[in-house]
């Protein structure tokens, strides 16, 4: 019986947290995990990349729209990086501000 209302306890709670996580951010929990499913997408395909180095990239996802910030050491890899995060499933549209580091 106990098990039974702990088991119950959570998924109230469960339940109590999603939905105050919509009304906080007005996103569904389900959007946040897509978006955070895609973030971390875009990230390992950025990492994979043998071609450059771009580990000073931070991703941010919202709604689908991938922003790049951080830098990058050239103009093409700028374009790559862009390029790349625009191939992952589920990206609407990428938001570049990525900054080429100055030599």
């Amino acid at each position: 019986m106990k098990q039974q209302i702990k088991y119950f306890l959570f998924v109230i709670l469960l339940v109590a947290t999603v939905s105050g996580c919509q009304a906080v951010t007005g996103r569904t929990a389900g959007e946040n995990l897509d978006d955070a499913n895609i973030t971390a997408s875009v990230n390992a395909t950025l990492v994979a990349d043998k071609a450059s180095n771009f580990t000073r990239i931070d991703v941010d996802t919202n709604r689908g729209v991938v922003s790049l910030n951080g830098t990058v050491e050239s103009s093409t890899q700028r374009a790559r990086a862009e390029q790349l995060a625009r191939r992952v499933d589920g990206v609407k549209t990428v938001v570049n501000n990525l900054q080429v580091a100055a030599r």
